[in-house]
């Protein structure tokens, strides 16, 4: 196992611990573990064949212990034992909205509450609301986040489906017997949630396709194998279909696929307007459904089947019917922005805060990457749990991160890191005084604790914005894919406030909130509200968010000049200043 897969393993005993009551100091241990791996800079093998794991801040002898038979056989007997002394269905508990281990606990001590199943018949029975410390409030926010999961329990965020498609694809591509692949469906139009993964292929040897396909390692399950088409059921419980077509057929499949079914809608009625059908086989010169091949009206890609139709080609992402056809036909889409146009990313974290990685291996990043800039705004004080930083602590990050910039600049770089702060939005305002904010390069506002009312949250929201200091509001909405909805507040009159204080409204590109919403996007740039697609990056792996950031804002017909972060850094420095100019 490397460092964060034992991580891992190290983070589930310190819940499992704590579900058994054990002692919290024991607890902590284990999660103050899991920082020091999640921060440190060498490689933990080496460590362990060195025996100098002890050398690791808070590592005893039985964590040593621990960690050595993790990284060496890649088990863990004491782990195994740990989870089976408890119900099965007692950590899923941990996946219900506002469960923590110690009220997790407190259900199966008192009530037996051992699965969902049993939570959710203890709440139809009135037996959480008694218990002392939950009430009748706590009680039907249970029973709502219940159904809350069971809504979305075949559904599945963009970054999971990618992590199993991308290799089946990657392996379609280089099939002797494919001549062109693709994905199709929501996961082709960039959606941020997905059922299932659709693959399409053209070839002549569909048999040999399907059967390659279905002995794929990713495969789990095959549910149907037919002549053109298979479905299966993937390692993490996605389902994919593959569907084989003549080449001939290809791009009229892609674009029915594709979809969406909306979408569709619209086209077939544009053809049989022109007195033409369009289906998955063909555009044809017909008034009637058909098949016929001597009919098909010849299109080599999917840009010939929209310019046959009247129209200039719609990008997968927009094909939603909500406004693509009106603008294709007057020829008016815009030229959607691409992620090589990002120079970097203004909201991030780092080791000290919640972050993983230091100053110094984050600059490295990228500067390798060849970005201009990368911000840092660790999280400010009241964000605890997130290890936040005090004026002490800021003052101390500022200036390691002139020496870092020093460095580079000695070096004869353009590349910086800039200094700022996630600062916290509450009630009574914002965690740092101005003083402390106007010395930061860029400052991050968000709402991380809300209010149960919503005009309280746009309050403190528009506060934010109007603040000279603040550059952007983070997460804006507070959604979590698949888990939490967004809080309530009046969005348009947060956009108003942003629109005219000339505040960026921060898409986050964290696969599990891309937030603001790509539905809101058109109607937060019409009102002249300037996005900030960020990482908010936790750790290196999370540089890989400005991707699937720009996929969310090509969904939300954002353009280059929509986009802050994607000025250079002689611009941006401009465009920080002008908006606290702008706000005073």
């Amino acid at each position: 196992m490397d460092k964060n897969e034992v991580a891992a393993v190290l983070g589930q005993i310190g819940i499992l611990l704590e579900l058994k009551g054990e002692n919290p100091f024991k607890t902590r241990a284990y999660l103050t573990a899991v920082r020091v791996l999640e921060s440190l800079e060498g490689s933990l093998e080496e460590l362990v064949a060195a025996k100098r794991l002890g050398e690791l801040k808070g590592f005893g002898e039985a964590l040593q212990d621990k960690v050595t038979i993790l990284v060496t056989t890649g088990r863990l007997p004491y782990y195994e034992e740990l989870k089976a002394s408890l119900p099965p269905g007692l950590p899923a508990l941990l996946e219900i909205q506002g469960l923590g281990p110690k009220k997790v606990k407190r259900l199966f001590d008192e009530l037996g509450v051992d699965s969902i199943e049993a939570l959710e018949a203890a709440c139809k029975e009135n037996r959480i609301a008694v218990l002392e410390g939950f009430g009748e409030k706590s009680q039907g926010k249970i029973l709502e986040a219940i159904a809350f999961k069971r809504q979305f329990a075949s559904r599945h965020t963009l970054i999971d489906v990618l992590i199993q498609a991308d290799p089946i694809l990657e392996f379609l591509r280089g099939h002797p017997h494919v001549v062109r692949c693709s994905t199709a469906g929501s996961l082709r139009r960039w959606k941020e949630v997905i059922g299932d993964i659709d693959f399409l292929v053209s070839s002549r040897e569909p048999l040999r396709v399907i059967e390659d396909f279905v002995s794929q390692p990713e495969v789990r399950s095959i549910l149907v194998k037919g002549d053109t088409k298979a479905t299966v059921i993937l390692g993490e419980g996605i389902q994919a279909d593959l569907r084989v077509v003549t080449d001939s057929e290809y791009p009229f499949a892609l674009a029915y696929f594709t979809g969406s079914k909306e979408h569709n809608i619209v086209m077939r009625q544009r053809a049989i307007s022109r007195g033409l059908r369009l289906n998955e086989y063909g555009l044809f010169q017909s008034t009637e459904e058909t098949r016929d091949p001597a009919l098909r009206v010849p299109c080599h890609e999917e840009r010939d089947i929209f310019e046959a139709l009247g129209l200039a080609f719609v990008p997968p992402e927009l094909r939603e019917d909500q406004g693509e056809f009106s603008a294709a036909e007057a020829g008016s889409l815009p030229r959607l922005i691409e992620w090589t146009e990002l120079r970097g990313s203004l909201h991030n974290h780092s080791n000290w805060s919640d972050g993983r990685d230091s100053l110094e291996t984050i600059a490295a990043q990228a500067h390798e990457l060849g970005l201009d800039y990368w911000a840092i705004t660790d999280h400010s004080r009241a964000s605890f749990q997130a290890n936040g930083l005090d004026a002490v602590r800021l003052a101390n990050q500022i200036q390691a991160i002139q020496k870092v910039n020093e460095s580079y600049a000695a070096e004869g770089s353009d590349f910086r890191l800039l200094t700022g702060s996630e600062v916290d939005i509450l009630k009574e305002g914002l965690d740092f005084p101005d003083e402390i904010l106007a010395g930061l390069d860029v400052v991050v506002a968000s709402l991380h604790v809300p209010s149960g009312d919503g005009a309280e949250n746009t309050r403190r929201l528009i506060r934010a914005a109007e603040n000279p200091h603040v550059h952007m509001l983070g997460h804006l909405t507070g959604r979590l894919l698949l888990e939490r909805d967004a809080y309530k507040m009046d969005i348009d009159s947060v956009l108003d406030a942003c629109a005219a204080t000339g505040t960026w409204v921060e898409l986050n590109a964290n696969p599990y909130r891309f937030d603001l919403d790509w539905r809101l996007w058109r109607r937060a740039r019409d009102k002249g509200v300037k996005c900030v697609i960020n990482c908010d990056a936790h750790r290196l792996e999370h540089f890989d968010f400005l991707r699937l950031g720009t996929g969310i804002a090509r969904k939300g017909w954002l353009r280059k000049g929509d986009v802050v972060n994607t000025r250079n850094l002689a611009e941006l420095w401009t465009s920080l200043a002008t908006k606290r100019s702008r706000s005073s």
